[in-house]
């Protein structure tokens, strides 16, 4: 008789989460939307995906046209929005196919018969802004903008977490001593007051903001890490390793890391939730990324400016609540995993 396969702790911390529903479609759908989100070029975009032009071949999502490619005067780039270029490249025996939204986070639609910001038509689903640009695209690119910061913000806050409290809770002691005090005064500091000074020194831009949340983002994981290590550097299999010669960064990267992920795995949605909604507030206030760049504070704001359209806040406000929803359903599904009392059935 076979004896059933023993199951690796990484197998069953997964079979708890597919066991928890609604954090597990949470994730796939989150997952489909980023996905989705990656492609916006593709999705909503004034530029055609492939034109056929006089029997030549197009592709202006990858290539720069002049005008003069389509019977123009200019040798600047082709605007595939103006009605002259679009009728040169859809007239007899040419032709282009148009992503479903042709329009880009920055294009105008200056078609449009009602008064900026106008409500939703069939040429702009969501309505346009206050400068005649299409929501659904600002939107798509915006959530895109979003997540890709709070990645990259969340994977800097872990990296300098897990090294500033391995650091501590390993060597302990004076060295521990020392390094909280530097912590307690470093993050007593007012963020938003260095915001303010640092937007009004320098221009805005996503790199700055990015460089200046790192520098708090990572002191609350690293009391987690700190009180991991703190608890694993006396386990007997660390003595052991100690008395054998291994090298002390040998131990905290083999030995003590793997066991102290426990906080990092649970807290990831919730720091990725909380790092979209610090630059929500952040361009909603004016002090996050330059104006042109789509965001979804920057929306918010508009629609705090514009009460009577309701479209932008209510869609705005669609697409923010549900991604951080999704967020803080897988978050709890992560921590109902890591947690060993559960059973996995």
């Amino acid at each position: 008789m076979n004896k059933p396969r023993l199951r690796s702790p990484r197998d069953r911390a997964w079979a708890r989460f597919k066991s928890q529903k609604r954090a597990y479609y949470s994730l796939i759908l989150f997952s489909i939307l980023f996905v989705i989100s990656l492609f916006a070029e593709f999705l909503s975009n004034d530029k055609p995906l492939l034109v056929s032009y006089q029997g030549e071949y197009y592709l202006p999502q990858f290539v720069v046209y002049p005008e003069t490619t389509f019977g123009g005067l200019f040798e600047t780039e082709a605007d595939y929005a103006d009605s002259f270029v679009k009728t040169a490249i859809t007239s007899e025996g040419n032709w282009a196919i148009y992503p479903p939204n042709p329009y880009s986070f920055d294009t105008i639609n200056f078609e449009t018969t009602a008064p900026n910001p106008a409500p939703p038509s069939s040429i702009n689903i969501l309505g346009t802004d206050d400068r005649g640009r299409d929501i659904f695209a600002r939107l798509l690119y915006g959530f895109r903008l979003s997540v890709l910061f709070a990645f990259a913000l969340t994977s800097i806050g872990i990296v300098l977490g897990i090294i500033a409290g391995a650091l501590q809770g390993y060597f302990g002691g004076r060295f521990d001593l020392v390094s909280q005090r530097l912590i307690e005064i470093w993050g007593s500091m007012p963020e938003l007051y260095l915001l303010i000074i640092f937007s009004s020194i320098f221009e805005p831009s996503i790199s700055l903001l990015l460089v200046l949340l790192s520098l708090f983002g990572w002191i609350g994981l690293s009391d987690y890490i700190r009180a991991e290590f703190l608890r694993g550097r006396n386990l007997d299999y660390v003595m052991a390793a100690k008395s054998l010669g291994v090298s002390n960064l040998a131990i905290m990267w083999r030995h003590l890391l793997p066991n102290a992920m426990t906080p990092v795995i649970t807290f990831l949605p919730f720091s990725i939730s909380g790092s979209i909604l610090a630059l929500t507030s952040l361009d909603f206030l004016g002090l996050g990324v330059p104006p042109s760049t789509p965001s979804l504070g920057e929306l918010l704001n508009q629609g705090k400016e514009n009460l009577q359209a309701w479209w932008i806040v209510l869609s705005t406000f669609s697409v923010l609540v549900g991604t951080l929803l999704l967020l803080i359903f897988i978050g709890e599904g992560l921590r109902e995993a890591m947690d060993t009392r559960k059973n996995s059935s």
